[in-house]
């Protein structure tokens, strides 16, 4: 659908450092679109935009399909919520990727680190209850399985929040700025997120080789998720060690596996795990 999907769009261009003046990036505001050469580019801006542009689109031609299916199975309300939850998180995503200029104005600072924290963790909610309602079991289904679901995902997304909302506005980090790449604040506080992530999926495919494997859902696609994103969010923590450490090339690095988990790992498998 963790950014507001599209943070991993980003990986197709290295960002060069937000120019945070009250002018915004480089020149004056020009032009019908001056929005798209804002702040990093034309071309970083339309990397952004288009594969989220092209991930609304896909769900608008399966919608039809989609609301067909919802009415099959035993957990018909919980892939109500999970669609309407992945279309809101998708349609967030797609505004964070069109205001993208936010990011380099200083007067619009505020703003942007709301929008890019809504859309994030709405990112995180859909990832960690996806994980969390298939964890369940097979016979996970109705209201009761939905709430304990999402009053699981709730306290770890709501923890995730307040720590990242100390940090943006009581220390002034720029969690959500390309720009003092090199505070060690900023990627200490990544490299916890991406440890944490790495674990739970690690520990999931520990189980799929132990005795504990009956707990774990029967789905081969299931199985195959998690091992993307284990990969994934492995690769992502050593990108933020090598941006911590000074590392030139460790943000390119990184950006391109967000790129690869957000559009390859998080979004394609979820439709043929939930229906």
């Amino acid at each position: 659908m963790r950014a507001l999907l599209a943070e991993g769009a980003m990986a197709l261009a290295v960002a060069p450092e937000a120019n945070l003046s009250s002018g915004g990036a480089a020149g004056s505001p020009t032009g019908p679109l001056w929005w798209v050469s804002q702040c990093h580019g034309v071309w970083y801006s339309l990397a952004v935009m288009l594969p989220s542009l092209a991930f609304v689109g896909f769900l608008a031609w399966q919608a039809r399909r989609s609301f067909r299916r919802l009415s099959y199975g035993r957990s018909h309300v919980v892939v109500v919520a999970y669609y309407a939850l992945l279309w809101a998180v998708a349609v967030l995503n797609l505004l964070w990727c069109f205001l993208q200029a936010w990011q380099c104005m200083s007067d619009r600072a505020f703003s942007w680190n709301v929008l890019s924290l809504f859309t994030k963790s709405g990112m995180l909610f859909l990832e960690v209850s996806l994980i969390a309602f298939l964890l369940q079991g097979n016979d996970a289904s109705g209201f009761e399985s939905l709430a304990r679901t999402f009053v699981i995902s709730g306290a770890v997304v709501a923890a995730d929040v307040l720590l990242k909302t100390i940090y943006v506005f009581g220390f002034g980090v720029p969690l959500f700025i390309d720009a003092d790449q090199g505070t060690g604040g900023k990627w200490g506080l990544w490299i916890l997120h991406k440890l944490v992530l790495t674990g739970v999926y690690g520990l999931i495919v520990f189980m799929h080789h132990s005795r504990w494997r009956d707990r774990l859902p029967a789905k081969p696609a299931y199985y195959n998720y998690v091992c993307a994103m284990l990969l994934l969010n492995g690769l992502s923590l050593l990108g933020c060690f090598l941006v911590a450490s000074g590392a030139g090339f460790g943000l390119w690095y990184i950006k391109s596996t967000i790129f690869f988990k957000v559009y390859g790992g998080r979004h394609a498998p979820r439709e043929r795990l939930l229906f």
